[in-house]
């Protein structure tokens, strides 16, 4: 008898190619925010790139982090292998791997119901969030740094979520990053607390995640199959290849000892 498809302990397997790459990815996320605190407390006026059409009359180091953030958005709007994880590319059709059994699309349909349901719990929460920030900028106990210096720290946040733990998954309940019905609509929340910055820099950075998180809402609606792993296996923790997240996945074999009983 076969066991079920499980998640075993962190510690039961090595540490996967991409998640060894996600690792270094965070530590240099928490190397820019740090740097971008320092720089911008010792030099405030570089924040005057925010403001207006400034972005194209000086040169400052956070163009560089501006290109970054682009390109990082750029990826996650084509169809790529092995460079991103399943979770963020499941939108796509070269990552969908149909069950070999007729798709139940009755329950498909409950299913991307329910958790757009949840997503959009998670939206209300962060819309409150980014409320409070506007509210704070309007009685300016909050300025255009801080509000810089945040949407720098929630790019950190963004991978601690992805390596280490999501609170979102509470309201989710999603297994995992791979099946994770918000995963491209991190840049968005992101990039919002600029929401009041009125400058190239941050509304072309909201502009282009707002086009992000339109093209995933949109897949889902269209392509909804991609996105549950009972009609999709590639999302299935025997088929998972990234083991991105703590709760590891084991691949099972048929002619694996260790999978059946």
């Amino acid at each position: 008898m076969r066991q079920r498809d499980d998640c075993p302990s962190a510690g039961s397997q090595k540490t996967s190619p991409l998640r060894k790459q996600y690792i270094v990815r965070l530590i240099c996320r928490i190397v820019i925010f740090a740097v971008s605190v320092v720089f911008l407390l010792r030099n405030p006026e570089q924040a005057g790139i925010l403001k207006g059409w400034n972005f194209f009359r000086r040169l400052s180091p956070f163009h560089l982090l501006w290109l970054v953030w682009v390109f990082d958005m750029l990826w996650q709007l084509v169809p790529v292998k092995n460079s991103l994880p399943l979770g963020s590319q499941k939108l796509f059709r070269i990552h969908f791997k149909p069950i070999k059994q007729a798709i139940n699309y009755q329950a498909l349909r409950r299913h991307i119901i329910d958790t757009t349901k949840a997503a959009y719990q998670v939206f209300l929460i962060w819309f409150l969030a980014i409320a409070a920030l506007c509210l704070l900028r309007y009685f300016r106990v909050l300025n255009d740094i801080a509000l810089f210096l945040i949407t720098v720290g929630c790019y950190v946040c963004d991978l601690i979520c992805v390596l280490i733990w999501c609170p979102f998954r509470l309201i989710m309940k999603n297994r995992c990053c791979t099946t994770c019905r918000i995963f491209n609509w991190d840049h968005l929340m992101m990039f919002t607390p600029m929401l009041l910055l009125r400058g190239f820099y941050s509304q072309s950075l909201i502009l282009m995640s707002i086009a992000v998180w339109l093209v995933w809402e949109l897949c889902i609606m269209m392509y909804p199959e991609r996105f549950w792993e009972h009609s999709n296996e590639a999302l299935t923790c025997a088929n998972c290849t990234d083991k991105l997240c703590t709760q590891y996945c084991r691949k099972l074999r048929p002619s694996d000892p260790s999978s059946q009983s």
